[in-house]
């Protein structure tokens, strides 16, 4: 982790710039990015193409679990980013076409890619508005899940992983998940006297969710992870592409769905569509409470580091999926 990132300049990128045949004029850092550096690189002749940035200056978060087997371990690194855009390209789900990837760390002291730099703006960018219904995006974007989430894969883990055929972390998918949410509720009662108070209750409550999910045969699926709608790119065309795709694996469909449900609200149902159909509810009780076990440690540990570009957004999501984690208690008693 580090306390201060430094924006890159234009004299540090233009070596990438001269890799695609072209001269650079402009630097610009991008929103988000808490794991890597964005950049939207500008050329002289005027087109653009982005920059992803992976180096210790860049990233923000701790590396979460040290076993790269490990579904939830640090999704961050070229590796994974590239292994990620092709298996999406093989599945015929759009990202950010990948146009140069440096490994080799003779401009920087990171790993960098370059990748088209789509139009328009994102899904997140239309739900408040009526364009979300008179476009038909959230038709389209149940298609694109019901696309990705028909692929499956031989064992759970990081496509990076799996497709390189590296070993199994062992396990399930619901032990995973048991495992996290009761690693992040360690971190709670120090930050938060509800936390502390409620801390048997939850950790209860997790050994009891666990324990009511049955074991799963079928294979699984091809998620991304995080699937929020600011990780869905929507062109002025009308084309869907997936971004930040580093953490993209094969898991149980439900944790992406507990993830969709709680950033679509309202706007969920219109996702409820094929592969929606036969859900395991165990599973998303679990999981469901896992994810806001996550969203308050996750955030106040980001916050540690000090340098994120709006603390009080996190200091809020950490306060709202606290508040649904106790009322999940109340609702469950």
């Amino acid at each position: 982790m580090t306390a201060t990132r430094r924006t890159l300049t234009p004299t540090d990128l233009a070596p990438y710039a001269r890799t695609l045949g072209h001269t650079l004029d402009g630097v610009t850092r991008l929103r988000g990015g808490s794991k890597k550096g964005v950049y939207r690189l500008t050329f002289r002749d005027r087109s653009t193409a982005v920059a992803y940035v992976w180096s210790p200056d860049e990233d923000l978060w701790d590396a979460g679990p040290a076993d790269p087997r490990h579904p939830f371990s640090h999704a961050s690194g070229l590796t994974l980013f590239t292994a990620a855009a092709h298996r999406l390209a093989a599945a015929g789900v759009r990202a950010p076409r990948l146009l140069h990837a440096d490994p080799t760390h003779t401009h920087l002291p990171a790993d960098v890619a370059l990748v088209e730099d789509l139009p328009g703006g994102t899904l997140e960018d239309l739900l408040d508005g009526d364009a979300v219904v008179e476009t038909g995006v959230l038709e389209r974007t149940a298609a694109l899940l019901d696309t990705l989430h028909a692929c499956t894969g031989p064992r759970f883990g990081k496509v990076a992983v799996v497709d390189n055929g590296g070993s199994s972390y062992g396990g399930s998918c619901e032990a995973v998940v048991a495992e996290r949410a009761l690693s992040d509720l360690d971190e709670l009662p120090g930050r938060d006297p509800r936390a502390a108070a409620a801390y048997p209750q939850l950790a209860e409550a997790i050994g009891v969710l666990a324990a009511q999910v049955q074991p799963r045969t079928g294979p699984p699926t091809l998620i991304h992870g995080e699937l929020g709608p600011d990780h869905v790119r929507v062109t002025p065309g009308g084309d869907l592409a997936l971004i930040d795709i580093e953490g993209l694996m094969y898991f149980d469909v439900e944790w992406e769905h507990v993830f969709l449900r709680q950033r679509l609200g309202r706007h969920y149902d219109a996702l409820r569509t094929g592969d929606a159909v036969g859900l395991d509810e165990a599973r998303l009780r679990l999981y469901r409470l896992a994810t806001h076990l996550s969203l308050v440690a996750g955030p106040l540990r980001l916050l540690d580091v000090g340098d994120f570009h709006d603390p009080e957004f996190m200091r809020g999501i950490a306060e709202h999926h606290l508040g649904l984690a106790l009322s999940f208690l109340e609702n469950a008693s």
